[in-house]
């Protein structure tokens, strides 16, 4: 299938939308997080079904059990319904070290999302987060020595530190 110009640009930024949210939530940034859904916005994560900004803030707390959080998402097919608007199933594999311990929990599922873009920006107006399966699961250190690597909260806005390097 050809797509034109306009379209794979409209393809990418729907692409950058899913990606500030992941960052976001990773990196406990809530203005990045919020910067994925429009003003009004739905999620429905199961536990929270309401306005996304709210679901934002309260992934801030939520997230704190764990020292770090990786959302990893995959296959990401993207139907463009017409100029501004656009449906997408995204992929999603999650990562979660427990702060209290050597625990690694594993979330599996999808995003189900709805696009609209407004003054040349694409952003999420509904999302269904359908859960596929979840694992824990304790961790050993790996063969050799991490002790100098950063460590997974290193760059937390929470924990003072801007983000990057």
């Amino acid at each position: 299938m050809a797509y034109t110009p306009e379209e794979l640009s409209d393809m990418q930024c729907i692409r950058d939308a899913a990606l500030r949210y992941c960052r976001g939530v990773d990196r406990l940034d809530v203005e990045l997080m919020k910067s994925a859904y429009w003003e009004g916005a739905t999620d429905d994560h199961g536990v929270f079904v309401g306005d996304a900004w709210e679901f934002c803030e309260m992934c801030m707390e939520a997230h704190l059990p764990w020292r770090s959080t990786n959302h990893c998402i995959l296959n990401h097919s993207i139907e463009l319904i017409d100029d501004h608007t656009a449906t997408g199933e995204i992929y999603n594999v999650t990562y979660l070290f427990q702060d209290a311990g050597p625990v690694l929990d594993l979330w599996v599922g999808r995003y189900l999302d709805k696009y609209e873009k407004r003054s040349n920006e694409w952003r999420i107006i509904e999302r269904v987060c359908v859960h596929e399966g979840t694992h824990s699961a304790p961790v050993s250190a790996m063969e050799f020595d991490t002790s100098n690597f950063r460590q997974g909260s290193f760059d937390r806005p929470t924990s003072g530190r801007p983000i990057g390097p």
